[in-house]
């Protein structure tokens, strides 16, 4: 009788005899049943070992389907389907299993099932030994993601309840502003700068101040630099100009009579108490350069630059006392040994009527002081980068400069130090000021 396929092409050997191993079954007893069924559930006949199939013989052979009992083959044809199987389809492998495996020694719980359990399979719709899970040393996946699911879920809540505190807080410094710190909310409206053109009216002791407006010209005429002190605006020459530099602007000026920039009147009142500053730059210290000068068609009233003392170069606050321009009425203090070439430097001169005495600082400090009768109030306009002499302009200015103030009082050493910085009251208001910081 065969397996049901075709039939076999040559004559089939003769059985082996019982127990002698053959048909792939271990040495032994046959097993009561066929086909692996225990003896009380076998619907076949139960004697001989069912539909032809002979126990199992004592040694190997058979037709090469079945496997001796030490090599797992037959008639010498070997299982294609044994070889480099993994786990309980190695050969020598069953014992792993709980129950064995079919084809197994039936001390080791083959053919028949375990050998303390009679023979017996798992009962029907119970999963086989093989196929129950296994415990071993690799992690349990399920419980691993289980957790790694819990915890994105409690960083989610943490950060959803951070950003319902951060919301909390928010709402309730917004609730203080609107009812408990309405004070502190208008000093903070205070100090803020107002919008430039606004019409609106000032709260009644505000503090706050439109923002000052630093552009070096005049919109309408870029030759004309604007006064931010008033209304004496200066006009400069074919070849002087105000240029960017370092997020501020700067007069340029050639160092010769075409180069300058001049008012229409008379800025500084003489007769009184002033001050004069500008922050200057020279390429080169020879001889006379005036920054800031006023005179009339003849001589000059005051003068504040560089000129040589005693054969160098120094700074200068130079006044005149008398209109003629005289030698012998000329009044000059000054500032020597400082570092002057290519170098910013703030130069401020004062003068105190009450007091008769002219200051000269070197940024920010006092270098030198003198007394004087009075200072010639000369009626021509105030000049930037020239000076007049003896009826001609000397002293063109070579370089830059900016930040150029006038005052109608005498500044104290502590507004000079302050003008330099920048950081002057605004109680205290030049009456001209051009090219600021």
């Amino acid at each position: 009788m065969t397996d049901g396929t075709n039939p076999p092409s040559s004559p089939q050997p003769e059985q082996p005899a019982p127990g002698s191993g053959g048909y792939g079954f271990p040495p032994g007893p046959p097993a009561s049943g066929g086909y692996g069924y225990p003896a009380d559930q076998d619907p076949r006949p139960s004697t001989g070992d069912g539909y032809g199939h002979p126990p199992p013989p004592a040694s190997g052979g058979g037709y090469g389907y079945g496997y001796p009992a030490d090599q797992g083959q037959g008639q010498g044809h070997p299982n294609p389907y044994q070889q480099d199987l993994p786990g309980p389809y190695r050969p020598g492998s069953y014992q792993q299993f709980p129950g064995g495996a079919p084809g197994a020694p039936a001390d080791q719980g083959g053919a028949g099932g375990p050998a303390d359990q009679g023979g017996a399979w798992p009962p029907a719709g119970a999963r086989p030994a093989p196929f129950e899970r296994q415990r071993s040393g690799q992690p349990d996946w399920d419980a691993l993601a289980d957790r790694s699911a819990a915890e994105r879920r409690k960083k989610r809540l943490w950060t959803i309840g951070g950003v319902a505190a951060v919301l909390l807080l928010l709402a309730g410094g917004g609730t203080f502003l609107l009812l408990g710190g309405e004070d502190k909310a208008a000093d903070v409206a205070d100090k803020a700068p107002a919008a430039t053109g606004s019409a609106s009216p000032k709260p009644e002791g505000s503090k706050s101040k439109a923002p000052v407006d630093k552009s070096p010209t005049v919109a309408s005429d870029p030759t004309l630099i604007r006064d931010h002190g008033g209304k004496d605006h200066l006009k400069m020459s074919a070849e002087a100009g105000v240029f960017a530099i370092d997020k501020h602007y700067e007069l340029r000026t050639k160092g010769n009579e075409k180069s300058y920039a001049e008012a229409e009147k008379r800025v500084v009142d003489a007769s009184k108490s002033f001050s004069v500053s500008a922050r200057v730059w020279n390429r080169s210290p020879k001889g006379r350069q005036i920054a800031v000068s006023q005179g009339n068609e003849k001589t000059f009233g005051f003068e504040l630059g560089s000129d040589e003392v005693n054969g160098k170069p120094a700074w200068i606050f130079r006044v005149q006392t008398s209109d003629q321009g005289a030698d012998s009425t000329t009044q000059t203090i000054a500032a020597e040994g400082l570092k002057m070439a290519k170098t910013m430097t703030t130069l401020t001169g004062t003068y105190d009527a009450e007091k008769k005495t002219i200051t000269l600082y070197v940024n920010g400090k006092k270098t030198s002081e003198g007394q004087v009768t009075g200072v010639y109030n000369a009626p021509g306009p105030l000049q930037l980068a020239r000076s007049r002499h003896e009826g001609n302009w000397s002293g063109s200015w070579n370089g830059a400069m900016d930040s150029m103030r006038a005052f109608a009082v005498a500044l104290s050493p502590e507004q000079v130090a302050a003008v330099r910085q920048n950081k002057l009251s605004p109680s205290v208001k030049p009456s001209g000021a051009w090219v600021l910081l």
